[in-house]
This record gives structure tokens, C-alpha cells and sequence, in this order.
């Protein structure tokens, strides 16, 4: 006869199962986290791709360029939404503005449109400490006024104290008074609190860099930095690498000529600093003065090199901790800037110069060569250094990619699942993604292959949108609010041309009619690169657009 047993015994047996699975679990999750990648998401606001390694001749860039020397840097990235709080919302869920819903500053994703999932929520649950520095998500409603936190983080983020002052009376003027101007070259020492929130953000990036080195787990790391966003609030002693005669204007200072009211922004937040008020400009099309044009592209340039030296002292440290062997850096822009293209001095809308930013990612043994014991990848280098030599960029892509990928490609490129495709609608989907995954870029076969990759630019294609209340340019052209949306801009950008068409918009539906058309635009990039002359009107292009059509 069988004997049964007790009980209490099962009970034990059961028990003592579930912690060995337990504990097999954990150590296999720590075994999965030692070899895990690390991740530095550096996120720059208002950043055009003026930058040495994107071939500008001007701007001194030298730490970005090193990074760039060791990355994969895409030529053609473009921004979805060239404004603040809908690209970041849009390429950190990886979804459309047209999905998020999101194309003021004005709303929070998960309450208005969808519970959807972020890219540091993802890596969050998937085992990585999720810290944010400065600027990542827009802040205020569009984040839910926490930077979406707990769902992103693990602790609360980061803000430089320094920051309340960016917008306040801190530039000395000429008449020896302090002014809340455009163009504010400062003292550091003499700004309150004796610093700036880009450098407090560095700073307090390196103090975490050093704390997670210690971490069993892996770490995500995500740092905004603020310039070159307007004011131009730096450190005086960047305007000595651009000697205003040095400074030449847009190439095309003009508003062209074909070019749709409804395409053209006013630039209104910069009429509203001190010493722009100054000079009286006209609404909506100015222009201002050419010896201020110059200023302001001077000092643009300047905050670009002072967010240089920020990323570099950054790297630097990431080098000096051992971490840079086991760190994918991922560098990018939520949009451009206009510095007087198309006479137009801000982002706000689909041109190229708003939309086109720099994108790049390093991945230790993929990108460069694993660093040796004692080599330093990235040493500081000091801009005002003339002995720092341009470098060229490592590998570079000519695709057409989006902002939108990021997502999918960080989360490839760490070992992580990668997110499915969205189906549509996708508002009922927590984890999915929009955006195309670009790991297929980074599948070298040698270190001699042609840096010079990858695919058919011809078979790539980026889209970005934006909003206008009116035909006609008026005072909230620029940053309309939801209820006063009533036109849309769909832009596409292939390798050949830019396609633009504005259509009527409800906003109350969120939806497009592509039957009411108020205005279109097409610019051939062989021809007009700078996307000047508007050929949607010539009879001769008629076929062509209408194949577009579908």
C-alpha cells in the first residue's frame, strides 16, 4: 500500500520549490544585468545640425565630433513636430503627434489620448535604475507636471535650481543695466547662485555617473541640456570664438517669394525679449536689422561651443569612471532653429532647417573598437584650443530616418525585446512603437567597410507636421493651442523633395480633411537644397503631385 504524505510535508516541498525558483530567477537576472549595456541619452534643445562633424565650417564642436567619430551619425534625421513638448513626447513614446495627440504644451499623453508606454518606463521594467537630468520631457502639464514620474523613473528628476532665472533680468546691458534680452552673454560669477543650469546639470550627471558605477544593475541615464534655447544666456567668453566679422548672414535672409502665409512663422516669442523690443519690428515679417541678425546668429553659435565643453567635461567623466567600454551614448536635437532662413528666426514649422537634427549613437564594440586598458575615448577637448583638430565623423547613414526610431534602436541596441509595430488605431496599446527600428545600420562586417552607409536613401522617407490657427500669419501662429488648431501641415521629405500640404483640421475630432487644401508646398533638394522657390503651383509639376496622391 502507498504511503502518503503528511501534509505539512507537501507544504514544505512547495514552498521550498517556489525559493529555489526564486532564487535561480534573481541570480539569472543578475547574471543578464552584469553584461547588460549601460545607456547615456543626451538630448539637446533646439540643436540644428551646426556642428563640425555635420561639415559646418564655423561652429567649433570638438567634443560632439570626437563622439561622432566613434558613432553611427545619420545625416538625415528629422523631428516629427519642431516644437518642445510634442517631438520629446513623440520620439520618448514613439508615436506620432498625431497619436499622443499632443501639438501644444498643453495636455498629458496618458490622461488625453493613451496609457502609453516611454522609453525609460521600458527599460525601467526591465531591470535598468532610470535616472533624468535637466530638461527630458517638456516640463509642466505635457509631463503631468513630474516628468511622468514614477511610470519613467526610478527617482524623482533632476532640475538645475539655477533654471528659475533663465527668463529673468540677468543680462547687463549696455547701459550698464540688467535686462531680460535675447543676446545675454554673462559673467558666471556674477549670475545668481554663480552658475548656469547646464553646468549644474553636468555636474550633477557626473555625481550619478559615479554613484550607479557601483550599482548591480545597469543604469539609464537621460540628461537635457538647455542651450542653445532661447535666451541666449551663456558664458561671455564663448562670443570671443565668433568675432562678429566673421559672421555671415542666412544665405537666403528672404521670405521667398511662393512661399504660403500659412507656412510662415512670426517668430513671436523673441519679440518679446528687451532688446528686440528695442528695435520696433514689424509683424509678422520684420526684418531685423542686419547688424542684429548677425548678433544673434553669433551668439546661437557661441551657446552652441559652451554646450559643447558641457558634453565634453560629461564624456570626459564617463571615461575617467571605466564606463565608457560598457555605454551606449545616444546624442540627439527635439528640433532645429531658424537663424534667418526664409527670414524666419525661430522653429515652428516643416522646413528643413527646423526639422533636420543631429542624431548619433556610440556602442562599444560595434560603432569603434572597444577602448583599451588606459586609452581614453573621450578626452576634453577645449574649444578655444586651436591645437583641437577638426575629426571627422566615424560611420554615417544618408537614410531618411525619424526621431521616432529612437525607441525601437535603443531598446535593440541594449539587448532589450524590441516593442512591436503599432497597429491603427493604437490608443488602446500600452507598448508598441511607430518608428522603425534602425539596427539594421549597425550590422558592420568589418572595420575597413566604407563608412558610408547604408541601404537605398532613395527607398527612405520622413514625415513632421504642425499647426496653424489661420491662413494668415497673427500673434499665436507660432504656439496655437489645441482649440485654436485649425489647419495642419503634413510634411513629407524624401531624398528628391519636400512635400507640404495644409489642411483644414478639427480639433475637437483630431482629425485632417484632405479634401479642403489651403496651401501646398514642393522644393526638389537637387536644385533648391535651401527650399526656397515653391514649385507646387507650376502646371509643369501638376503630374507629379498627383501621383503623390493616393
Amino acid at each position: 500500500m502507498p504511503l502518503t504524505p503528511p501534509a505539512w510535508l507537501l507544504l514544505w516541498l512547495s514552498l521550498l520549490l517556489s525559493s529555489v525558483c526564486a532564487a535561480l530567477k534573481t541570480a539569472a537576472q543578475a547574471s543578464a544585468s552584469t553584461g547588460a549595456l549601460n545607456v547615456l541619452l543626451i538630448i539637446v534643445d533646439d540643436l540644428r545640425p551646426s556642428l563640425g562633424c555635420y561639415g559646418d565650417k564655423i561652429v567649433r564642436s570638438p567634443n560632439i565630433d570626437q563622439l561622432a567619430a566613434h558613432s553611427l551619425l545619420f545625416q538625415n534625421a528629422f523631428a516629427q513636430q519642431a516644437v518642445c513638448a510634442p517631438s520629446r513626447v513623440s520620439f520618448l513614446t514613439g508615436r506620432r503627434p498625431d497619436t499622443t495627440r499632443l501639438y501644444d504644451f498643453n495636455s498629458y499623453w496618458r490622461a488625453h489620448s493613451g496609457n502609453f508606454s516611454t522609453i525609460p518606463q521600458y527599460f525601467k521594467e526591465n531591470g535598468y535604475v532610470t535616472v533624468s537630468v535637466g530638461k527630458v520631457f517638456h516640463p509642466g502639464i505635457s509631463s503631468n507636471y513630474s516628468d511622468d514620474s514614477p511610470y519613467s523613473w526610478s527617482f524623482l528628476p533632476y532640475h538645475p535650481s539655477s533654471e528659475k532665472y533663465e527668463n529673468t533680468k540677468t543680462c547687463r546691458g549696455q547701459d550698464g543695466e540688467l535686462h531680460a534680452n535675447l543676446l545675454c552673454p554673462v559673467d558666471v560669477k556674477d549670475v545668481p547662485e554663480g552658475t548656469l543650469p547646464d553646468i549644474q546639470s553636468t555636474e550633477e550627471a557626473i555625481r550619478l555617473l559615479e554613484k550607479m558605477k557601483t550599482l548591480s544593475s545597469p543604469f539609464f541615464l537621460a540628461i537635457g541640456y538647455h542651450k542653445p534655447h532661447i535666451p541666449f544666456r551663456y558664458p561671455k567668453e564663448f562670443q570671443k570664438l565668433y568675432p562678429l566679422e566673421n559672421i555671415t548672414l542666412a544665405p537666403d535672409p528672404q521670405v521667398p517669394g511662393g512661399l504660403p502665409p500659412v507656412a510662415y512663422n512670426p517668430w513671436m516669442d523673441i519679440r518679446q525679449r528687451e532688446d528686440m523690443k528695442a528695435l520696433n519690428i514689424s509683424v509678422p515679417y520684420g526684418p531685423i536689422p542686419v547688424d542684429f541678425q548677425q548678433k544673434i546668429r553669433q551668439s546661437y553659435f557661441a551657446s552652441v561651443s559652451y554646450l559643447d565643453t558641457q558634453v565634453g567635461h560629461l564624456l570626459g567623466a564617463l571615461d575617467d569612471l571605466g564606463l565608457a567600454n560598457r555605454t551606449i551614448i545616444a546624442f540627439m536635437s527635439d528640433h532645429g532653429w531658424s537663424l534667418g532662413e526664409h527670414g524666419e528666426w525661430a522653429k515652428y514649422s516643416n522646413f528643413d532647417v527646423t526639422t533636420r537634427v543631429p542624431l548619433m549613437f556610440y556602442v562599444p564594440g560595434k560603432t569603434a573598437p572597444l577602448p583599451e586598458a588606459g586609452q581614453k575615448l573621450f578626452p576634453y577637448r577645449d574649444p578655444f584650443d586651436p591645437a583641437s583638430e577638426w575629426m571627422a565623423p566615424g560611420r554615417q547613414s544618408w537614410d531618411l530616418v525619424e526621431l521616432m526610431s529612437l525607441f525601437p534602436t535603443l531598446a535593440g541596441l541594449a539587448g532589450l525585446q524590441v516593442p512591436p509595430r503599432c497597429p491603427i488605431p493604437s490608443f488602446h496599446i500600452e507598448l508598441c512603437r511607430e518608428g522603425q527600428s534602425l539596427l539594421n545600420h549597425f550590422r558592420f562586417h568589418d572595420w575597413e567597410e566604407d563608412p558610408h552607409l547604408h541601404g537605398n536613401p532613395h527607398e527612405s522617407v520622413a514625415y513632421s507636421q504642425y499647426p496653424r490657427p489661420a491662413d494668415s500669419p497673427q500673434w499665436n501662429s507660432d504656439k496655437p493651442s489645441l482649440k485654436d488648431i485649425k489647419i495642419m501641415g503634413y510634411s513629407i521629405r524624401t531624398i528628391d523633395y519636400r512635400y507640404t500640404v495644409w489642411v483644414g483640421f478639427n480639433p475637437d475630432e483630431f482629425l485632417a480633411n484632405f479634401t479642403d487644401i489651403h496651401a501646398g508646398e514642393l522644393y526638389f533638394v537637387d536644385s533648391d537644397p535651401l527650399q526656397d522657390h515653391n514649385v507646387y503651383n507650376d502646371s509643369q509639376h501638376r503630374e507629379f503631385l498627383q501621383s503623390l496622391i493616393p
